[in-house]
């Protein structure tokens, strides 16, 4: 899958860009703070209908003082040209259109488009909350399994009503029993695919940690669940008192975690900063793997500021694993132009090299220096 051009108009500090890009390489150079991650950004938008900041959605990316962002891409996937554009209005709901046509559920989107980004923000999945991490899991199934999705939604929206019974101290048992049963046949599907995924996705994950950080350090997950241990049926029933007391729904897959591991010790209370940048990005790396393997477009590899925190021999096997033949299309940022020319010169492929400073994006020709 290629993204030949977007369109970005009033998305965060770009007031309008209009880029064509490279079916292989696109370099984004240029000093911190000047809009480099607003393009990725603006990219993963057109692919999952959100920014990748969790908390920055809606009109927190539209520009200060605009009134409203639209988007635009054009695709090539499986040899067939492919148009998305989004348009955002404060105070509105977004509008997603394929080809010209409104889509009328935005989980209808998601998949369609595969793509994996590797920020600075991923060390919120070491060292944040579970929220973080079942997010990881649930943003790497959804985009191959749209009967997860669909589960996932509705087993939220169950949730949300037992929550909103609860808070009315409702009584009625019947009405409970209807609304956990529903709860239940969700649950169990969400719950059997995690486990399924990490299963899978364990030894693709481990084996890109050992290319970055070398032989030494063992890394694994564990997935952590209430249904590991009994039906969400049998949960909901034996907490069901308690619930009423607290207020609120404390047991089900909406409280599953992945453990990080590292010899066997949780990592973000072991992992020194150079680790868990490995470990993040080894997640994503086999992110990318499992939804090649799985989907029948190739995912687009969103890499911003990568290899800050990272001695030069990790940030040499990276150089390595980038500049390898497994990836399709590739977005990267860095304001070390070295960084860049290395992975030019090793990668071998077309490229293109963009300047960014102030929100504006100057495509350099062959490229020069800016």
């Amino acid at each position: 899958m290629i993204l030949n051009t977007a369109t970005i108009v009033n998305y965060k500090n770009i007031a309008e860009a209009r880029l064509e890009f490279s079916p292989k390489l696109n370099c984004l150079i240029g000093n911190n703070g000047q809009g480099k991650t607003n393009v990725l950004d603006a990219i993963y938008y057109l692919s999952m209908c959100r920014s990748y900041a969790a908390n920055s959605d809606n009109s927190a990316v539209i520009r200060h003082g605009e009134p409203y962002m639209m988007l635009q891409g054009r695709y090539v996937r499986q040899k067939t040209p492919l148009e998305i554009s989004i348009a955002l209005q404060r105070g509105k709901r977004k509008v997603v259109r394929r080809d010209g046509k409104e889509y009328q559920r935005l989980s209808q989107h998601i998949g369609l488009l595969p793509i994996v980004m590797v920020s600075p923000m991923d060390w919120d999945l070491v060292r944040g909350s579970g929220e973080e991490r079942r997010r990881f899991m649930d943003l790497i199934i959804s985009q191959n399994d749209s009967e997860y999705l669909d589960a996932l939604i509705r087993y939220g929206k169950a949730v949300e009503q037992r929550n909103a019974m609860i808070k009315r101290e409702m009584r009625d048992p019947l009405l409970y029993e209807t609304v956990e049963q529903a709860m239940a046949t969700h649950a169990a599907l969400v719950h059997e695919r995690r486990r399924q995924w990490v299963e899978q996705f364990l030894p693709i994950f481990m084996h890109y940690y050992t290319a970055v950080a070398g032989e030494g350090e063992t890394v694994s997950l564990h997935y952590k669940s209430h249904l590991n241990e009994g039906t969400m049926a049998d949960h909901l029933a034996a907490t069901r008192e308690r619930d009423m007391i607290l207020g609120y729904t404390t047991r089900g897959i909406h409280r599953d975690d992945i453990e990080l591991l590292m010899d066997g010790h949780p990592m973000r209370q072991t992992g020194s900063q150079g680790q868990c940048k490995t470990y993040t990005i080894a997640l994503r790396f086999a992110q990318f793997d499992f939804l090649k393997a799985n989907n029948p477009a190739v995912p687009i590899l969103l890499l911003d500021d990568i290899f800050d925190r990272l001695d030069a021999t990790r940030v040499e096997r990276i150089v390595d694993v980038v500049s390898s033949d497994r990836f399709g299309q590739i977005f990267i940022t860095d304001t070390n132009r070295t960084h860049l020319d290395e992975i030019v010169a090793r990668h071998g492929g077309g490229h293109c090299l963009m300047h960014v400073e102030n929100g504006n994006v100057t495509v350099l020709k062959g490229g020069e220096n800016p």
